[in-house]
């Protein structure tokens, strides 16, 4: 069973929280001032209660009427409170009633009888209620108040917070020179400024690792140019036969390796520049397919004039075509849409992996091992494109082993997408929003 997740933001998150604290105090603080409120109040009823209830005692000592209400041997006298003043004991007990609490104040008189007084409060739960009133707007102030505030923390640690993920996303797609640190800026130092140390950092270490290897890797293969150079012309001197077929082919297949992985690592120092000029693009990608594949059918829906450089854009279709005649089935097909080349065979698919990580070299998607390629096809055929300014995808026309809407077997097509401004001669790119 898929388990369901709720996706918020941290500004959200913090206000929530904020707001939530802020609740809970002012609930607890309200029900404490209502409550101590209250009982003041009604202490206050009790003395004031007793106080009257005293002075007229004393008149009807000396044989005056009970004033004020009093009455003798009240009928509607509380018996907890009759007991209490036979008993010869003074006191006060409340009464709750829908118009206020009803303060009682009971003494025992000489003779054994029971002067009481009862007054309903009105005054007193009318300071109540508007206490209480209050204390409601003063509680929905400060959790408006609080949520606001939330929001406006919340928003400053998400906004650091994202520019952090951008400037980590573009070190990831490449750029060496963003550095977290200063992407996120800011006068206020917190956690957010370690995060940013901590990815600068890695970032750093990883380029280092990077450039390390990438400077192994051309150093091994210039290094072995000059060999298989020698190993060509040797192969050259041997006597006609199957031997000799055998091994020219393979100091073939090492020296055209060897160019590969050269070819690689310069794309990997990023300090190859695009040599540009103006072509027709639908011309120009049939006069090349022709010749690299003439069995391949070729569709120009429609032609424009483009800014690249011939000569990249040629290795990127040569590329194209010979991983699609390697692992695909024919027929294969080249579409030209504009600024769009389509190259679609009828195999089975690119592998997923590729799919999910994009091309990576010494990696074919094949199982069989003994078969010719080395991955590196697609790997130069990916750099060679962003040297264009260009972009290359790559997607399944149906998964492995089903059918597309016409019936036809599943494919893989790779779309390289050229860009409507090409890349300067510094190789670096006029500040416009690059269409897709």
């Amino acid at each position: 069973m898929r388990r369901f997740t709720f996706r918020t933001g941290i500004r959200w998150k913090i206000a929530t929280a904020i707001a939530a604290v802020a609740a809970l105090v002012v609930v607890a603080l309200s029900l404490v001032v209502h409550s101590g409120a209250r009982t003041s109040m009604l202490d206050s009823a009790r003395e004031v209660q007793l106080d009257r209830v005293q002075f007229i005692s004393r008149n009807v000592d000396v044989g005056r009427k009970p004033a004020m209400g009093a009455k003798v041997n009240d009928p509607d006298l509380p018996a907890e409170l009759r007991e209490k003043a036979r008993s010869g004991r003074r006191g006060t007990y409340i009464q709750e009633s829908p118009k206020g609490p009803e303060v009682w104040a009971a003494v025992p008189l000489g003779n054994g009888q029971v002067l009481s007084l009862h007054t309903t409060f009105k005054e007193s739960a009318k300071l109540v209620r508007d206490l209480d009133r209050a204390l409601v707007v003063g509680s929905l102030t400060a959790v408006v108040a609080g949520a606001a505030l939330g929001v406006l923390i919340g928003g400053q640690i998400s906004s650091r917070l994202r520019k952090a993920a951008a400037a980590a996303q573009r070190v990831a797609h490449g750029d060496p020179d963003v550095r977290v640190r200063d992407a996120v800026g800011g006068v206020v130092r917190d956690e957010t400024d370690d995060l940013a140390r901590a990815v600068d950092a890695m970032a750093d270490a990883l380029q280092q690792r990077l450039e390390a290897e990438r400077r192994v890797t051309a150093d091994i293969a210039h290094e072995l140019r000059t060999p298989v150079t020698g190993l060509l012309t040797a192969a050259e001197l041997l006597p006609p036969g199957r031997p000799t077929e055998l091994v020219r082919d393979r100091a073939q297949a090492m020296r055209a390796l060897v160019e590969d992985v050269l070819e690689v690592a310069r794309l990997d120092s990023a300090s190859e520049r695009a040599e540009l000029q103006d072509v027709a693009l639908g011309e120009f990608v049939s006069r090349r397919v022709t010749a690299l594949m003439p069995e391949a059918s070729v569709r120009v829906v429609a032609d424009e004039i483009v800014s690249t450089d011939p000569r990249r854009l040629e290795r990127i279709l040569g590329n194209l075509l010979a991983n699609a005649a390697r692992y695909g089935q024919p027929p294969v097909q080249v579409d030209i849409e504009g600024r769009v080349v389509r190259v679609r065979d009828h195999g089975p698919g690119f592998p997923e992996d590729l799919l999910r990580e994009g091309p990576s070299r010494f990696r074919t998607g094949s199982t069989d091992r003994a078969g010719v390629g080395h991955g590196l096809g697609l790997t130069i055929a990916e750099g060679q494109a962003r040297v264009l300014g260009a972009r290359l995808t790559f997607r399944n026309v149906a998964a492995p082993g089903g059918v597309d809407r016409e019936g036809a077997a599943a494919g893989a097509v790779a779309v390289l997408w050229l860009p409507e401004h090409a890349p300067t001669a510094t190789g670096s790119f006029p500040i416009i929003q690059l269409p897709g």
